[in-house]
């Protein structure tokens, strides 16, 4: 899964515009701030595209079906590609509504040899600059909104976490979002993971340091 994750690029507009067959980017709500720590229900970017044009756009992270009234239960930022097609909440949304979701890196918690000590985070980040997540978007209770898909985990990545956000090469952009079901885990290798500040977990710090290596005494 992934319930934390890292976005501060400031070259985002560029590296969108290099995608396939896209002509033109906007950002009509501004770019996203750099932020190092991004939570369920807090704002993220995400990309929708309509024929060549692209734009960037901040939405809630955690779908909001269409039906849904209230934000009564646990948000919806991860959807598992097993269900996607056919679970009442994100079946919509995958046949019509898709979008990219970008990231520099994301976090994931590992346990340590010692069960009873607290799980080790960990920043992963690609090989080469911005991943891109595979996404859903919704307008329910009038605002966007997103998830993440996930699938089983690479065998790369499985001695992280059993679970892996589905991302797409910059080939498997336009299928995607051109309604290619791309369900099957990652294509993309070359992931490189590194302890993070434990601090991550409170989700009130957000500085850069938070994925920079503690000191080898801090670590558990």
């Amino acid at each position: 899964m992934c319930g934390r994750f890292v976005l501060f690029t400031e070259s985002l507009l560029e590296e969108v515009g290099a995608w396939e067959s896209i002509t033109e980017v906007h950002a009509p709500e501004g770019l996203p701030p750099a932020r190092y720590n991004i939570a369920p229900t807090q704002p993220i970017a995400i990309v929708r595209v309509a024929e060549e044009t692209a734009r960037v756009e901040p939405a809630r992270w955690g779908l909001i079906p269409h039906w849904k009234k209230d934000l009564d239960g646990p948000p919806l930022f991860n959807a598992r590609a097993e269900t996607v097609a056919q679970k009442p909440s994100f079946r919509d949304a995958f046949k019509a509504q898709r979008c990219v979701i970008p990231l520099d890196g994301y976090y994931e918690w590992k346990a340590g040899e010692d069960k009873k000590a607290k799980k080790q985070p960990y920043y992963v980040t690609g090989s080469d600059g911005l991943l891109w997540a595979a996404g859903l978007w919704a307008t329910g209770m009038e605002r966007l909104s997103a998830t993440m898909v996930t699938t089983d985990a690479t065998e790369e990545m499985a001695w992280l976490h059993h679970r892996l956000p589905k991302f797409l090469t910059t080939d498997e952009i336009a299928p995607w979002l051109a309604g290619e079901a791309l369900l099957e885990p990652s294509s993309v290798r070359g992931f490189q993971a590194h302890p993070a500040d434990p601090a991550v977990g409170n989700v009130r710090n957000d500085y850069a340091e938070l994925i920079d290596e503690p000191p080898a005494a801090t670590l558990f």
